[in-house]
């Protein structure tokens, strides 16, 4: 079965979103969204895994994060939540996309975000027990 083609690899078509380019990453608006000012750094280089960026993409990326980052905090957020998502179970589709990308999201105090699920975060989160992370440092460790 032959891969969807990759909407970031074409971004360059819709020139009506993209904030930057340089020779090694590309700053985009995303659509969809979650919310206003919802960016996406994109390394140019088509790669779907984010330990295969180079030393050189790494700090191109992360100029560009924080490019973005002060431009929104700047203007609309009081602070940004910055995501690499790593997914290779889902199937590229509307909302996931197969080549590594990074998401600056504004937020703010009780933003629309937190209002729809991060304020479950207290229910979601549990205690580390003794006995997981005995389990989960021997996976480290050996």
């Amino acid at each position: 079965m032959e891969k969807p083609k990759c909407p970031f690899c074409e971004i360059d078509h819709e020139k009506t979103r993209v904030i930057r380019k340089d020779k090694l990453v590309t700053t985009i608006l995303s659509n969809p969204r979650l919310m206003p000012g919802h960016t996406l750094v994109i390394p140019n280089r088509h790669i779907e895994e984010p330990w295969e960026l180079s030393n050189e993409e790494i700090l191109a990326v992360f100029e560009a994060v924080n490019y973005a980052r002060t431009r929104l905090l700047d203007s609309i957020a009081t602070g940004c939540d910055v995501r690499q998502n790593y997914r290779p179970f889902i199937a590229q589709n509307r909302l996931k996309v197969d080549h590594v990308h990074f998401h600056v999201l504004p937020r703010t105090n009780e933003d629309e975000l937190y209002r729809e699920s991060m304020r479950f975060e207290k229910e979601i989160f549990a205690e580390l027990t003794p006995e997981e992370r005995t389990r989960i440092l021997k996976l480290f460790h050996s």
